[in-house]
């Protein structure tokens, strides 16, 4: 995959201390660089866009990542966190979400590295429900990966640059990218 951006990069990942967990460290600073390069698509003048009277604003979906995110490592992963006044920039532009969410998820990389086998294993509370840990931990992920595939529609719909986050989008591609868009190309490998 090429990226036009990497806020964090490889170099800063720290290294699991259980190694079979270290996909989870990778993929949350991965799915956070995602985030990021969406986020950045839009610029000042979009954040109250909405699409419909019901929906919510590019900066009410950017404010609830960051809030959603900072109660889910506190409450539910048992994480270190700042308090949440202390989670969203004072200017409410997406360059300030962007630079806040890099920050917030750049601090978690040690402690999510920290994590023994028995911590990821360990049940905890979750809303109404009692869940591993590393079940929560991967339903943050589905979770930031929603409201992501929301803002991608809005650029979309705002006739904006859709940046390329799983593979090329129809605005981003790359040489030797190669999207399954035919059966044809379904059926490599067997």
């Amino acid at each position: 995959m090429q990226y036009s951006t990497t806020w964090i990069a490889d170099s800063q990942v720290p290294r699991a201390a259980a190694a079979a967990f270290q996909h989870l460290v990778d993929t949350y600073a991965s799915e956070t660089n995602k985030t990021a390069s969406v986020w950045r698509a839009f610029v000042a003048a979009d954040t109250d866009w909405r699409p419909h009277p019901r929906s919510s604003s590019v900066a009410e979906i950017m404010k609830h990542q960051l809030l959603s995110e900072r109660r889910l490592f506190a409450e539910f992963l048992g994480s270190a966190e700042p308090g949440a006044t202390d989670v969203l920039p004072a200017e409410q532009t997406a360059e300030a979400f962007t630079a806040h969410l890099i920050k917030l998820a750049a601090a978690r990389l040690p402690w999510l590295a920290s994590q023994s086998e028995a911590e990821w294993l360990r049940t905890t509370q979750f809303f109404d429900v009692k869940r591993e840990r590393i079940w929560v931990f991967w339903r943050r992920v589905l979770h930031s990966a929603h409201h992501r595939t929301q803002l991608t529609v809005y650029l979309r719909l705002l006739n904006k640059t859709v940046p390329a986050t799983y593979g090329p989008s129809a605005d981003v591609t790359w040489s030797g990218a190669d999207p399954t868009l035919t059966v044809e190309a379904a059926e490599r490998g067997g």
